[in-house]
Parts: structure tokens; C-alpha cells; sequence
């Protein structure tokens, strides 16, 4: 196989598998349709699933072609820390401690503001906790808020249009709430130190522009959720026994030095270890960890960087071929297609970009982040959290893509306007 030929096969393997990401929710269907092949199309619904099976095609395909030795050197060439890391912060983020501790100070902000309680958990859930991902990083405050939001806004009986609106949100303001520093947002990631991109630019630019759009787009999500909410997010939490303060100062030790160590894989893994024999030894204090829903997306996060890999060869002649506004609205939209992370690194391979095209390119990866759930890092472990609460317990990537469009717009125009 020629490496044209591969290119080729790569792309129409990534065309598959975004398509079979908007037809997951249509195998959700069939298993209840046809129960004796229930398994086999549950796990083609799977959405965490998709990118990892088609990734394996793509290996074995290219073990077919080129042979294995090159096959395996390709996949062991990919750079996987990104999964694992979400694949660990999802885990010790949603660990009763964190969690409890988390919904403990949500609630005490909300007795302070003067509105209904559950409303104003609402709204600090889809406003507050993202901002927060600028510290604790995007993934663990998508986890975090997730966990908070699927008792009181994502159940069965508040409509599903008001629920894709509602996920459309979150996930935009995941995106884009990770701006306020250089370190949590994955797009910004990948060009802070190639462009000398300090925390401090990134508020400037970026972070207060990202702030002024979450607290509208958190706003007008609580106001069409107001008549069905009740109750708090502390809910089953202050039920439970509380957690003894050692044990608390612990977990959220470990979830600062994973968050510190992001980009050391065998650091991070071994406080994960770490915190595994902790879980252990004091169990009585714990929830089941989240272990099968991470590594769920951690999968599917893979088959994107493998996949994804394969695909330089025609997103970065067209990054690179547009004016800045052009690629603010190219990067956007591209984006839903394509991991944004990956999207602003191959802008950071463009030799002699000017400053306006370096923003326009980050503020377009950022803003349409919420679009799809490969748009950006941490939307499979939204949609792994999430989708029960759905209906057929699947969400549906149409869905998603409608629910986010008004929320989205709202992030460009601050963008763009401010």
C-alpha cells in the first residue's frame, strides 16, 4: 500500500467513524428492537466506543498493507497522555470526597444568592464549575459538574430538547472556561509555550471575554430549566455519611498533584496507584469509583489520537491557506469534526503565523468545543456521565449539535465583539 493509498484509507476511516458517532443513537435503538442481538448493537451505541473500534481498523488495515512492524511503530508513535490523564482525573475527580467537598461549597455559595436553591445550584453547576476547570483543569470540572447536574437538570422526565440545550451549554462553557490560565484548556495547551503564551495573556485575551459568555450562556440555560428543577445537588450526598476531614485533605492532595503533574504520565500514574490503595484502605468512606466509564472514554480519547494522527495531511493546508477571520469560522467549524487540540497544533507548526491569526485560531478551536462530542477532550466523559438520563440512554450527536449552536454563538460573539 502506497502512503497516499493509507492517507486516503485514514480519511475515510475518520468519515466513518464521525458518522457512526451521529448514528449511535440509532444501535441504541435496534438493541431494544432486536434483544437477540442486544449486545452487539448496544456496543455499536456506545459513543466512547466508536473512535477506538474504527482506530483498531485502521492498525489492523495498515498491518495489512505496510506490515505489522510499521503498523505497531505508528501506534506506539502516538502521543497517549492526554486519555491517560483523563482517564485518572476522572476517576479521583469523582470520588466521593471531591465530590462531596465540591457540592458542599456549591451549596453554601447558593444559600448566599437570592434565588431558589435549586436554581441557583443550577446555575453555579453550569457557570462556576467550569471556570473552575482553569485551575483544576477541563476534564476534572466537566467530571465534577457532570456528577452535580445529572440528579437535578439530565433525568428522564425534564424534556429531552431542554436537556440537549442544557448539554450544549455545558459542554461550551467546559471549552471555553478553561481559558482564564495557560495549563487546562487542551487546545491552548498546545501552542502556550510555542507562543510564548503566559497565564496572564491568556486572562487578558482570552479568559474574561470566556468569562463573560459562561455566566450568560449558565443564565439563560436556568431560566428555561427553572420549571423543572427541585430539590438541591447536594441530594443524595447529604444522605451519606460525612467523610472524616484526613480522608477529604488526602483525596484533594492527589487531584492537585495529577492536576500539577498533567503532562508527566509516570508521575500522575503513580499517584493514581497511590490513591487506588488509599480507596482500598479506607473503603468505608467511598463510592464504586467510575472506573469502567473512564476508561470508557480514555478509548475512545486513544482512537482519536490515533486516527486523528493520520489526518495532518489535509486539515493544516487549509488552517494555514486562511485569512484571520476566515479562520476563526474555519477553526469552528472544523472543529466539530475534529479534536480541537489537535486542530490548534497543527497551527502551531505554521511557520510565520501573525498574532491575529494565532487568536482567531484558538478563540475559534475554543468556542466550537461543544459542538460535537470529539470537539473537544473532556465531552466523552460529559456524555459517559450523562447519557442515562437520556432517552434509550444514548445521546444523540444531532442532539447535541442543535442544543449547542445558540450557546456557541454566544462564545464566538464574545470572541469576536469584546
Amino acid at each position: 500500500m502506497s502512503d497516499t493509498a493509507l492517507q486516503y484509507t485514514a480519511l475515510a476511516l475518520f468519515a466513518l467513524a464521525l458518522a457512526h458517532t451521529f448514528a449511535a443513537k440509532q444501535f441504541e435503538r435496534l438493541s431494544h428492537r432486536f434483544p437477540r442481538h442486544a449486545g452487539l448493537f448496544h456496543l455499536l451505541g456506545e459513543v466512547e466506543v466508536v473512535f477506538g473500534f474504527w482506530a483498531i481498523v485502521l492498525i489492523l488495515t495498515m498491518a495489512l498493507g505496510k506490515g505489522g512492524a510499521q503498523a505497531l511503530a505508528y501506534a506506539e508513535s502516538r502521543n497517549y497522555t492526554e486519555p491517560l490523564f483523563v482517564f485518572v482525573v476522572m476517576v479521583v475527580a469523582a470520588s466521593r470526597p471531591v465530590l462531596r467537598t465540591v457540592v458542599w461549597a456549591v451549596d453554601t455559595t447558593a444559600r448566599l444568592l437570592p434565588l431558589p436553591n435549586a436554581l441557583a445550584s443550577a446555575w453555579l453547576g453550569l457557570a462556576a464549575v467550569p471556570l473552575l476547570g482553569s485551575v483544576i483543569t477541563e476534564p476534572a470540572a466537566m467530571t465534577i459538574a457532570a456528577l452535580m447536574l445529572a440528579p437535578q437538570v439530565f433525568r428522564p422526565d425534564v424534556p429531552e430538547r431542554i436537556k440537549y440545550f442544557a448539554l450544549g451549554v455545558l459542554f461550551v462553557n467546559i471549552s471555553i472556561g478553561g481559558t482564564l490560565t495557560s495549563y487546562a484548556a487542551p487546545p491552548v495547551l498546545m501552542v502556550a509555550a510555542t507562543w510564548q503564551w503566559d497565564s496572564a495573556f491568556m486572562f487578558s485575551h482570552f479568559g474574561w471575554k470566556a468569562a463573560v459568555a459562561v455566566l450568560a450562556n449558565a443564565t439563560l440555560a436556568t431560566v428555561l430549566l427553572r420549571k423543572h428543577l427541585h430539590g438541591s445537588s447536594a441530594g443524595a450526598a447529604a444522605r451519606e455519611a460525612p467523610v472524616p476531614l484526613p480522608v477529604v485533605l488526602v483525596h484533594l492532595a492527589l487531584l492537585g498533584g495529577v492536576v500539577l503533574l498533567a503532562h508527566h504520565p509516570v508521575a500522575f500514574l503513580g499517584l493514581f496507584l497511590l490513591f487506588l490503595g488509599f480507596t482500598q484502605a479506607y473503603e468505608r468512606h467511598q463510592n464504586p469509583l467510575i472506573l469502567k466509564e473512564a476508561l470508557l472514554v480514555a478509548f475512545f480519547l486513544a482512537g482519536l489520537v490515533v486516527l486523528g494522527g493520520m489526518q495532518a495531511w489535509w486539515l493544516q493546508p487549509i488552517v494555514s491557506s486562511l485569512e484571520p477571520l476566515a479562520l476563526f469560522f474555519g477553526a469552528l467549524g472544523l472543529t466539530a469534526v475534529t479534536d480541537n487540540a489537535a486542530l490548534t497544533y497543527l497551527g502551531s507548526l505554521i511557520a510565520g503565523i501573525s498574532d491575529d491569526a494565532k487568536y482567531m485560531l484558538v478563540a475559534g478551536a475554543v468556542a466550537g468545543g461543544g459542538l460535537t462530542v470529539i470537539a473537544n477532550a473532556p465531552n466523552p466523559a460529559g456524555v459517559a456521565l450523562l447519557k442515562r438520563g437520556f432517552e434509550d440512554e444514548s445521546i444523540g450527536a444531532g442532539g447535541l449539535l442543535l442544543g449547542a449552536l445558540l450557546p456557541t454563538a454566544l462564545a464566538a460573539a464574545a470572541f469576536l465583539l469584546l
